[in-house]
């Protein structure tokens, strides 16, 4: 028996050395260098470059290895840069980042879409990884790349892609895994944000908000994608992809713009105890999803209505941890850049672990997206009436004859016997509201709509 015992316990022993020679050899692997190439060199890309370089220490003791930027992607070799590179590390042909089988990890700060879908698309099945902070890229084919990045064992990731510096995405992923998401709610675009705040707070016109906003650089001399809605719609088709594991199109959010908002919208709204907002809304009940985009009146109990200036926040509904929220800087170079090198990190620790390609899930729930008879919210509709004996009740029959009614009102005389009303409804569906308002519009030459939106949070 001992004999037997003895032989065993070398057998054991010899087993023992070859695992801890394979892991000292894994280890050794581990302190090697980790490339990555870079596409693009803008603010975003030069944010990253130097965050890389600035925190080696940091970032080796967080992942066990050096991370060095191999090549850089850049569109001409002649332009003037804010940060010192060496030549050698800048490329204008994509093949010297594809073709290198040193890079392991893509990252792509470049924009554009097809273009850069081209080259994510390519990465991926050359077995690289790829983060990007492409929203515009993920919101219409977010779903095709991650599918692709599962089929090649790669990791996707793309925090900075919705809300830059806050990480919401890593969170729903995550944070979420064991909890079921019912619903999110977020202010997602910082120049609409910034401007509603300044008409709000200051009591200024949507017109000079806008121009100050173009003027301090938070909008574009073409401000159509912020303040029409669609920056927005874009990173809420992303939210609601990962948050309810569907593969939610673009087209498929309803957008409404902060254009027509106008101040006196603005002043009745806090008159009545809520402030505006630019949010994106994704619900999920029974199943079926809504989508939409479009300027709210948030009750001032709620945390959104406080969040104010150039600030994003996200806030999320779980079936099991009930309400939390997400808040800070939703752009600039340096908060996107932090989300950009944070999935970087993550990347290179699943490198070393060979779990890369489990950390996203592509989208494996049916779609069902709600009909209008089945969204539900209350609203906030101004009017302007004949102000006549008897017209209020006729106002409040219109209101029935729909499924609608008051909670609350106010009224107010204006010039030329006429009266302003402005009430917030009760929860009503939006099929309801559509046919309101379509019968006021053609039936109704005494009462005119001004305006109306949606409505979010519990009445004070």
């Amino acid at each position: 028996m001992k004999q037997t015992y003895a032989r065993k316990e070398n057998v054991e022993e010899k087993g023992n050395n070859k695992d801890q020679a394979s892991i000292t050899n894994s280890l050794k692997s581990k302190t090697e260098a980790i490339k990555a190439g870079l596409l693009g060199l803008g603010t975003v890309g030069t944010g990253v470059y130097r965050i890389i370089e600035q925190h080696q220490e940091d970032l080796k003791h967080q992942t066990g290895c050096d991370i060095k930027v191999e090549k850089i992607l850049i569109k001409s070799m002649d332009k003037e840069r804010s940060v010192a590179i060496s030549p050698e590390l800048l490329t204008t042909d994509y093949g010297d980042i594809l073709n290198d089988p040193n890079i392991t990890i893509v990252i792509e700060v470049m924009g554009g879409i097809e273009e850069a879908r081209t080259y994510i698309a390519k990465a991926l099945q050359s077995k690289k990884n790829v983060i990007t902070a492409n929203k515009d890229l993920i919101a219409l084919y977010g779903g095709e790349l991650l599918t692709l990045a599962s089929e090649n064992g790669c990791d996707l990731f793309y925090e900075a892609s919705v809300a830059g510096g806050i990480p919401i995405l890593r969170a729903l992923v995550e944070g979420f895994a064991s909890d079921r998401i019912t619903k999110m709610i977020g202010i997602l675009n910082g120049t609409t944000n910034y401007m509603l705040t300044r008409m709000a707070k200051e009591k200024l016109e949507y017109d000079f908000c806008l121009k100050q906003a173009q003027e301090l650089g938070y909008a574009e001399a073409d401000p159509t994608s912020d303040v029409e809605g669609l920056d927005a719609a874009r990173k809420l088709a992303i939210l609601g992809t990962l948050g309810f594991h569907t593969d939610i199109s673009l087209d498929e959010v309803k957008v409404k713009g902060i254009s027509s908002v106008s101040q006196e919208d603005i002043q009745y709204g806090k008159e009545l105890g809520y402030e505006m907002k630019l949010l994106g809304i994704a619900d999920r009940r029974d199943e079926e999803i809504e989508l939409s985009v479009q300027p709210t009146f948030v009750a001032k109990s709620h945390p959104l209505a406080h969040v104010n200036g150039v600030f994003n926040a996200v806030y999320v509904y779980g079936e099991a941890v009930g309400e939390t929220m997400f808040y800070g800087p939703g752009a600039g170079e340096l908060p996107t850049a932090t989300a950009v090198v944070s999935d970087l990190v993550t990347v290179v620790k699943n490198l070393n672990l060979g779990v890369n390609g489990r950390g996203m899930v592509a989208p494996y729930r049916e779609k069902k997206l709600k009909p209008e008879n089945r969204i539900y919210r209350r609203y906030f509709i101004r009017l302007v009436v004949k102000d006549r004996s008897g017209m209020l009740a006729d106002v409040t029959k219109a209101f029935a004859d729909h499924n609608m009614s008051i909670s609350k009102m106010i009224q107010k005389p204006l010039a030329g016997q006429q009266a302003e009303l402005v009430t917030i409804t009760h929860t009503i569906s939006l099929k309801d509201l559509e046919a309101w308002v379509k019968n006021i519009e053609s039936n109704r030459s005494e009462i005119k709509i001004v305006s109306y939106y949606a409505v979010e949070g519990e009445e004070n």
